[in-house]
């Protein structure tokens, strides 16, 4: 059996350099991080868990808190799950994945019923009744996304306002002067969830900026609904040349519905969408990129760093990068 003597010596440190990289408990450069992981990996060590808990006072098990409720769309949040759980293995951190929805008592119950040293918080809304239990609780906790305050959090997330305003920028400047918005299903802007409201909202704001004509509307994940709905825009704005979607589920039908109504995408309709890159380059639509990898990795790595004594700012948010699709990133001229 592989001992961590064993370990030790393949990466040419002291046993007690790989404890702390194990548990965390002291910090260790990256360099010798990485030697001693890779020992790790080449020599099959797997230290025991409970030796390992004891030792450090911790489990090594980060509590992934992901509701699935009405709305959520499962193939996006699998890519966060995959993220966060690919992040904390490379920590030799597990993952318990809690996906009821039950608000602050499910957290409560976590904190009581698992030992997990801190919690990931997905689904996060603007006035989000978890918030005042993870004050509550003193466990470090990362959100992935964040309320209306922040103070005294740590959270994580796409700035989804700037996202909404770029899509109208960009095509404000391609010459479009009516444009539609097409959003997240009705339930989760009734949930006031913070990356739905701010998208919507850097949408409002850059058409008023620019002095467009808009109608945004939210959209449930049928293709009945999408067809009801791209129906209901084309009549409000009859001039529409550009159509901004925030709802992944459901592009491929808003692509086939405005084909149906005789609108060729991109030469009558330009289409952007707020997704993730590999849809958008199936579909050839300009879109600003839904990083979940980027995002799920970040809330890890913040997390870690609270738990090894570090402070990490209440607000970390990453820029929107729009990519232009050659040919389909229409002017209003067609």
């Amino acid at each position: 059996m592989v001992t961590i003597v064993d370990v030790a010596k393949h990466a040419g440190v002291a046993p007690s350099t790989v404890s702390y990289v194990l548990t965390g408990k002291r910090p260790v450069s990256a360099e010798t991080r990485l030697r001693v992981r890779e020992s790790i990996r080449l020599l099959g060590y797997h230290p025991h868990a409970g030796a390992r808990a004891l030792a450090s006072s911790r489990t090594n098990v980060l509590a992934l808190v992901l509701p699935l409720r009405e709305g959520v769309h499962l193939p996006v949040v699998m890519r966060f799950v995959t993220s966060v759980v690919t992040a904390a293995r490379e920590h030799d951190m597990d993952v318990l994945l809690v996906t009821a929805d039950q608000g602050a008592a499910g957290l409560r119950r976590v904190a009581v019923g698992a030992r997990v040293d801190g919690f990931l918080v997905m689904d996060v809304g603007l006035d989000d009744e978890r918030i005042p239990v993870l004050r509550e609780l003193g466990r470090p906790a990362v959100l992935l996304g964040y309320p209306a305050a922040v103070k005294g959090l740590t959270c994580v997330d796409l700035d989804f306002g700037a996202a909404g305003a770029r899509c109208v920028d960009h095509l404000a400047e391609l010459g479009h002067r009516s444009i539609g918005f097409l959003g997240a299903p009705g339930v989760v802007y009734a949930r006031n969830t913070g990356f739905a409201q701010r998208t919507l909202a850097g949408f409002s704001a850059a058409v008023m900026r620019r002095g467009i004509a808009s109608t945004a509307l939210p959209v449930e994940q049928r293709r009945d609904a999408v067809h009801a709905v791209v129906a209901t825009l084309l009549r409000e704005l009859p001039r529409m040349t550009a159509l901004v979607v925030h709802n992944e589920a459901v592009l491929g039908w808003v692509v086939d519905c405005l084909r149906a109504a005789g609108r060729r995408v991109p030469d009558d309709v330009a289409v952007v969408a707020i997704c993730p890159d590999e849809l958008a380059e199936q579909l050839r639509l300009t879109s600003v990129e839904l990083p979940s990898e980027v995002l799920g990795r970040r809330a890890v790595e913040l997390l870690m760093a609270k738990l090894n004594g570090q402070q990490p700012p209440p607000l970390t948010l990453l820029p929107p990068n729009l990519s232009s699709r050659t040919g389909f990133a229409a002017s209003a001229a067609g």
